[in-house]
């Protein structure tokens, strides 16, 4: 991480588990491309790239699109992922930010791999929070119900501090 602080570092990290969430949730859109990209870049004092590069995925993301039982790619690991290894690789020029793009598509087709094991975990914990609710315990029946939106968020932020890690 020489070329990024611990603050830069963390708060890239934060805004990766707030696109996990967002992934699921819907509310504020932080899983969004242009959303996610920008908080990235903005993070890491690289707000133009982080910009042009959201425009660039967003523009692809719109097409992606849940069709009955299909789901679609997971734009929160490709936003969060692509921003991180612009920002490490340092070439903010169009040939950069193109080959950021490039490596976002495969990168949202593992994120498709990582939510379905994480819905299928909180399969279990849905149904430990139905038997909570039958004995009445609220502390326990809150963990269960919360827990899989948790996930969600570190199903991004994991791999988000990997990346980091990695040298570039």
């Amino acid at each position: 991480m020489s070329d990024m602080s611990i603050i830069s570092a963390i708060l890239v990290v934060v805004v990766a588990f707030l696109a996990g969430l967002e992934g699921i949730l819907d509310q504020f859109q932080f899983h969004q491309p242009l959303v996610a990209c920008t908080l990235i870049g903005a993070a890491t004092g690289n707000l133009t790239a982080g910009i042009m590069l959201g425009g660039s995925l967003q523009m692809i993301a719109l097409a992606w699109a849940n069709i009955g039982a299909a789901v679609a790619p997971d734009a929160a690991l490709a936003s969060v992922a692509a921003a991180i290894i612009l920002v490490k690789g340092g070439n903010f020029t169009t040939e950069g930010i193109g080959v950021a793009t490039a490596t976002a598509i495969p990168l949202a087709v593992a994120g498709l791999f990582l939510t379905m094991l994480v819905r299928t975990a909180s399969v279990a914990l849905v149904h430990a929070a139905d038997k909570a609710a039958e004995a009445e315990t609220s502390l326990v029946l809150n963990v269960h119900t919360t827990s899989p939106s948790f996930f969600q968020g570190l199903r991004i932020a994991v791999p988000a501090a990997l990346l980091l890690a990695i040298p570039a």
